[in-house]
Parts: C-alpha cells; sequence; structure tokens
C-alpha cells in the first residue's frame, strides 16, 4: 500500500532542499512532485503554458523525469487557474494539468485541490496547501510505501516545512474559507508581504 505525504514551504529553495533529501534517501523521483509559484519569475525556463489548454506539456512534465538528473532538473512552467505562474515537476503537476484541460472542455473540475484528494489529501489540507503556493509557496508531495511514510513526513519536516493548521488558521483569520481558481493570482508585492508575515525572527 501506499501513502501520500505533502508538506508546503514558504519558498522553493526550502522544498527543493526536501526534494532533494527524499531523493538521497532513495524514495524514487517518479513519486517525487513539485509545485512552486513562480510570480517572483526566479525560474526562468521559458514561458508557462497555459495548463487549461495545453496538459499535454503538463504530462511532458511528469514523463520529463526518467532522466538521470532527478526531479528538479524535469521543471517545467505552467499557468495554472488561482495560482498563477508555477513551476513544476511530477506525477502530481501531470495529473493537475490533466484535470484542468478536462475541465476547460466540459469534464469533471479537479486542478490542484483535484490532484491532492485524488491522491488521498484529506480536502482541507489540499486547499490549504493550494492556497499556500498561491500566496508564494511551494509544494512537495510524496507517493511511499505505507512502511516508509513517518521517514518521508520526517525528512519533509526537517526542511522547515509550514505547520498545515496554523497557517489554514492564520489564513481563515484573514476571512479565506477555501482556495478559489478564479480569485486572482498574487502580484509580486503581495508575496512580498505574504512571506513577511510568517518569516523566521
Amino acid at each position: 500500500m501506499t501513502k501520500t505525504v505533502s508538506a508546503l514551504y514558504d519558498s522553493y529553495t526550502e522544498a527543493s532542499a526536501a526534494v532533494s533529501a527524499l531523493e538521497a534517501a532513495g524514495f524514487p523521483h517518479s513519486d517525487v512532485s513539485l509545485v512552486a509559484n513562480n510570480t517572483e519569475k526566479w525560474h526562468r525556463g521559458g514561458d508557462a503554458s497555459d495548463a487549461a489548454d495545453d496538459a499535454g506539456k503538463g504530462a511532458g512534465i511528469g514523463a520529463a523525469l526518467g532522466g538521470a538528473g532527478g526531479l528538479l532538473a524535469g521543471l517545467g512552467m505552467l499557468a495554472i487557474p488561482g495560482l498563477g505562474p508555477v513551476v513544476a515537476a511530477g506525477w502530481l503537476a501531470s495529473t493537475a494539468a490533466g484535470a484542468l484541460a478536462g475541465a476547460a472542455v466540459g469534464g469533471a473540475a479537479g486542478g490542484l485541490v483535484g490532484a491532492l484528494t485524488d491522491a488521498g489529501v484529506p480536502e482541507r489540507d489540499a486547499h490549504t496547501y493550494a492556497e499556500g503556493v498561491r500566496r508564494g509557496g511551494a509544494l512537495v508531495t510524496a507517493r511511499v510505501e505505507d512502511a516508509r511514510a513517518s521517514e518521508a513526513q520526517a525528512i519533509l519536516q526537517r526542511h522547515r516545512s509550514v505547520d498545515v493548521n496554523a497557517r489554514r488558521a492564520a489564513y481563515e483569520q484573514g476571512g479565506w474559507r477555501a482556495f478559489d481558481p478564479s480569485a486572482p493570482a498574487y502580484t509580486t508585492d503581495e508575496i512580498a508581504r505574504e512571506r513577511a508575515l510568517y518569516r523566521s525572527v
């Protein structure tokens, strides 16, 4: 049996360190996924494709991971409604892009929240993770054997992951209830203000 473990980070730097640590511990990069906000254009790997119009590129992101470079070598850019431009790699990015394309042509809605819940992430957490990415964060998700789930979660936590319950509570204090894909993506200035709220002293 497999289990999905996830962690939200305030920056790509922390998330990428967690991905590298998972791979170093022997978790296959084909079972690890990364979705990171790219509004600040820190990754310049080409123009972002519209995920709702071009799921093929999203699926290609997942397929690109077969090389020896690991997950981070397969980063691609997508524009996801409600999140804005993101840098993504792995199975979750492919699933989310495919779900968005299906929704665009009348299929089931989904996107990032749907991909997470389909993978076994509680819906409440999935909404918080998606909102965290919208506000400038990065999400790492791994499919792991049950016997190694605690190990994977410990690796994710070691790299300064966000306490998802505390972050949800902070969002809710500001009036937030759930991720809204029709909401405008955060601007660079809004992301900077958001990060300042949680920056360690």
